[in-house]
């Protein structure tokens, strides 16, 4: 009887798990492009159907709202029916809802085809966290799903770029082409090579020799074992799921602690890009260097890597707590440092760094948090609920704005969500319902 775990962990990383790695990458990548994509054209949208920038409004936060619709809903699907196909349906949907985009005729076709858009980004991230993360050795779980959780930022900067080259030679339509035909083909490449996960299999009781046979493509002493055994941090019923498994006793206080923290990591997010520039700006920066320092906070993807090498050496609930923990100290002196130019760059790019960081690496401690049969609900859900962050981080300021708070009180109210999201996860740590330790110990083997 061959534990599926512990067989993928005495492995090394084969081709075949960097194929799925680059799939993942490549399904993330084009999110954050797609995601960005309708920031890019909004100038020229403006300007091309003649329409103030308020009514701008609705079809730039439509695809927010089809975000977390979409991490709501699939969740569940995911964990009754697998994590292939949902994924590849989903990339599917973005990219025939792309298409539509570029297609729209007046704005609000474009708003309720960016919401379809956003309901189909809104299910592939999370599909791609969990495939990954299930397919991963345990020491280095985190930092393979952070390095892949990168290509979202990086989406979005390679659709800026696009976006200036394509606009000026074939106008605004052909941003939400290219972001609507290249997922159709990453669909149809999904579709040929994208495999099941084994774990799921494992725990959903598929044949062996289906789970033999995708084992084989990490290495071909699978293809011995008779019969596959699945060990849970803490296990539960075969035939229990999705959402009664993240909201069950065992698992409710970590839940509603993981949505705490990232909920409370987008309010910081979605704030600080939003506002900064007009803050910067009332604090005394002319508009180009207000948006010159804007632009760094954005820029810090690159530290989840770091930080996931962190994670998979120590207890990595304590490690992305203490990056919440000083995302907060950088946000307050955000709002100390205006007067001095050199300095504000350097707090505002460690602040971006700092949160970018978090944020990436709650997709794989949510994904190390659930068992197998309730792990893409834990990972969606959270990821959805966390959405709702960026409307209130937006509100907030404006509201903050209204009470005549200082651009120093501002920055110092941003950073309370940090710590809130630091002892969020404290809790969550506290509440786990079985070390990995002791799951080695005492967990209960699922078994096909």
């Amino acid at each position: 009887m061959t534990n599926v775990q512990a067989f993928i962990n005495e492995q090394p990383f084969s081709r075949f798990q960097w194929l799925i790695w680059a799939m993942c990458f490549a399904v993330v990548l084009i999110d954050g492009f797609d995601t960005g994509a309708i920031g890019f054209i909004a100038p020229s949208l403006q300007s091309a159907w003649g329409i103030p920038k308020p009514a701008l409004a609705p079809v730039l936060s439509s695809a927010l709202f089809g975000l977390a619709c979409g991490a709501l809903l699939v969740g569940p699907i995911s964990d009754r029916l697998g994590r292939r196909a949902p994924l590849i349906a989903s990339v599917l949907v973005f990219g025939v809802a792309g298409i539509g985009s570029a297609c729209a005729e007046n704005l609000m076709q474009l708003t309720v085809l960016r919401f379809l858009t956003g309901v189909g980004l809104g299910a592939a991230l999370p599909n791609a966290v969990t495939l990954m993360s299930e397919f991963c050795q345990n020491s280095r779980r985190a930092t393979m799903t952070n390095l892949m959780t990168c290509g979202f930022p990086l989406g979005a900067a390679l659709g800026g770029l696009l976006a200036a080259w394509l606009i000026p030679h074939f106008g605004w339509r052909s941003v939400l082409l290219v972001g609507g035909v290249s997922p159709i083909i990453l669909s149809l490449l999904l579709l040929l090579a994208l495999p099941e996960s084994v774990r799921f299999m494992v725990a959903k009781g598929y044949p062996v020799e289906r789970i033999r046979g995708t084992l084989a493509r990490i290495a071909t002493s699978a293809a011995d074992a008779g019969s596959f055994v699945l060990t849970e941090h803490a296990p539960v019923a075969a035939d229990e799921g999705g959402v009664r498994v993240i909201l069950s006793n065992k698992y409710i206080i970590g839940t509603t602690m993981l949505w705490l923290a990232s909920f409370m990591g987008l309010v910081i997010f979605y704030a600080s890009i939003n506002w900064m520039p007009v803050l910067l700006k009332e604090a005394g920066l002319s508009p180009q260097y207000a948006t010159l320092v804007s632009t760094l906070f954005p820029l810090g993807g690159f530290g989840a890597v770091f930080c996931g090498v962190l994670m998979d050496r120590f207890n990595p609930t304590r490690v992305v707590a203490l990056c919440y923990a000083l995302t907060a100290i950088s946000i307050f002196f955000i709002g100390q440092a205006a007067a001095n130019m050199g300095l504000l760059m350097v707090i505002v790019f460690a602040g971006g760094v700092l949160l970018n960081t978090s944020q990436v690496s709650m997709n794989a401690l949510a994904a190390d948090f659930y068992p197998t049969q309730g792990r893409a609900t834990g990972v969606a859900w959270m990821v959805g609920i966390s959405r709702f962050g960026g409307i209130a981080g937006s509100f907030l300021v404006a509201q903050l704005t209204g009470l005549e708070f200082s651009f120093g009180g501002i920055f110092a109210v941003l950073a309370i969500p940090g710590g809130i999201a630091c002892i969020a996860l404290l809790v969550s740590q506290a509440a786990r319902p079985l070390s990995p330790i002791a799951a080695l110990r005492t967990g209960e083997p699922l078994a096909h």
